[in-house]
């Protein structure tokens, strides 16, 4: 096996996402981009997106790492339309994409275009929430997109396994249809109510982070093949185990904490930089095969499927916002009245990604009579300018588009009130703990033992208070912020000490591990305070 391909891979996208940092371009778009650009370079290996590696391989830890960094809660509480969108919008723009491609495309089965409209119809909101992140969308519009993507992949993949067996000739019917999608979306949640506590049993339980972290990775791949293994959702068994493992990440110890969020930060960072490039890589493989339908035609069908694929979120999406208002008193007493703009951003937010890609390559090159799947070739390619023209068009004027509608975002001040609110809550419980274990004389402790310890509380209570007040007019920070700094510079002469002790042998390599392990949990400490 040539290892090659796959390093140059991974050592290329990481490095154009870490251009990307800084420029004003969402990464994603940029690495589509290269991968568009690198794709005609001679001597660049060919590289096909193969659907058996990346359904079960690439998506369930790219599901894992983002639903366990949603909120449970905050999903709870925009359940209606994160449902609307993530199953009933994937429904809707199955049926209307492939009706208009049916229409459009002379000679495409209804049946084969139907296996597009289902290929197309689930957004992948990883450009989407990364874009909402960085221009301060309000936290319900960046809630409804997370929970969207979390979802819709299992909608879209069961819609086509239907849309597929009726196209190959296996005689699909609308009962035997609604009959696979529930048993994937009841089977896939069962699997994964099954799985999740005594996986968080586990994790809890095992006392090495190392062991922890390793039960961590394996995770998604285990709660995936085992609902796959049933014919249900694997896609849903993921996200309900993730949700509660991080809606419990509490009770796991703060070392695993720490080691799990550095190392899902590095896998995430890995394969959707990788992914984002391969979807640009792949534009010699569906160019490949077009035949009857190379040029303007094709062309053509692009576009119209393109405009199809914007125009039916929008159908969708503002009766879906509207519509439970004005029958439902409950709703209107219970939610703030929604203006015309978020719903636009919801709607143009509508970007397809990898998942589409994956699902059409996995189209089956036959049917069982043996006659070649009808349009197989146009489906994969319209797949493609549907993924490329909705990261490139709606990607670019997406944050435009936030800043001229000009949203209210995220409210810092009362973010930081409540913070400090919180904190001082919390110290006044530690206070009371620490002054209830100091009366018991077997907790004796010196006095400035003492004092340090309440210290720290002290604070730890006034760090976030500060950060409300004034700032140094020399420097911009604030108390706080300049006491951090100075806490990292004393940490910085330490561990430059205990290197130079290591290189006069005074101290050996095992004992300065030791000591640096200790700064940097110190440091790390000191930049989750800050972040």
């Amino acid at each position: 096996m040539d290892v090659m391909p796959l390093l140059l891979l991974v050592a290329g996208s990481a490095a154009v996402a870490a251009a990307a940092r800084r420029t004003p371009v969402p990464a994603p778009l940029l690495l589509v981009a290269a991968g568009l650009v690198v794709s005609y370079v001679p001597g660049v290996p060919g590289y096909t997106l193969d659907p058996d590696v990346v359904l079960p391989l690439v998506l369930p830890p790219l599901l894992y790492t983002s639903a366990t960094d949603s909120s449970y809660l905050d999903l709870r509480a925009q359940l209606r339309p994160v449902a609307l969108l993530s199953v009933g919008y994937v429904l809707f723009a199955t049926v209307v994409v492939g009706w208009a491609a049916y229409q459009i495309v002379p000679g495409l089965p209804l049946t084969a275009a139907l296996v597009l409209g289902a290929v197309v119809a689930p957004p992948d909101a990883v450009a989407a929430t990364a874009v909402a992140r960085r221009v301060g969308l309000p936290s319900r519009v960046t809630t409804i997109l997370q929970g969207e993507s979390l979802v819709n992949d299992a909608t879209a993949i069961t819609a086509y396994r239907v849309a597929v067996a009726a196209a190959v000739g296996e005689g699909a019917t609308w009962a035997g249809g609604i009959g696979e999608f529930l048993l994937a979306a009841v089977g896939g949640v069962g699997i994964g109510l099954i799985l999740m506590v005594p996986i968080h049993w586990l994790r809890t339980h095992l006392k090495e982070a190392l062991l922890q972290n390793t039960l961590s990775l394996l995770i998604p791949f285990v709660a995936y093949a085992a609902a796959e293994q049933v014919h249900a959702s694997g896609v849903l068994a993921v996200v309900v185990v993730a949700l509660y493992l991080g809606h419990r990440s509490w009770e796991v110890d703060f070392a695993t904490r720490l080691q799990e969020e550095a190392v899902w930060k590095m896998v995430a960072f890995v394969l959707e930089s990788a992914v984002f490039a391969l979807i640009g890589l792949q534009l010699p493989v569906v160019l490949k095969g077009l035949g009857a339908y190379e040029g303007g035609r094709a062309a053509w069908y692009a576009i119209a499927v393109f405009l199809v694929v914007v125009a039916s979120r929008f159908i969708w999406v503002y009766p879906a916002t509207f519509l439970p208002r004005i029958f439902s008193a409950r709703i209107r007493g219970r939610e703030e009245n929604p203006t015309w703009k978020a719903p636009f951003v919801i709607g143009w937010a509508g970007m397809r990604g990898v998942v589409s890609l994956a699902i059409a390559f996995s189209i089956p090159e036959h049917m069982h009579n043996g006659e070649p799947f009808p349009g197989r070739n146009l489906i994969l390619f319209l797949t493609f300018t549907t993924v490329i023209g909705t990261l490139v068009f709606q990607g670019v004027t997406l944050p435009p588009l936030i800043r001229l509608l000009k949203l209210p975002g995220r409210d810092v001040q009362a973010q930081t009130l409540a913070e400090a609110n919180a904190q001082a809550q919390a110290s006044r419980v530690a206070e009371q703990r620490l002054n209830e274990l100091l009366a018991d004389g077997s907790n004796a402790l010196p006095p400035p033992l003492a004092d340090r310890l309440r210290d720290v509380l002290e604070r730890r209570r006034n760090a976030v208070w500060e950060r409300l007040g004034q700032v140094n007019p020399t420097t911009g920070e604030s108390v706080d912020d300049t006491y951090r700094r100075l806490s990292r510079e004393m940490i910085s002469a330490e561990r430059a000490m205990f290197v130079r002790l290591r290189d006069g042998r005074y101290i050996d390599d095992e004992m300065l591990r030791t000591l640096l392990r200790r700064l940097d949990l110190e440091e790390a400490a000191a930049y989750r305070e800050a972040a």
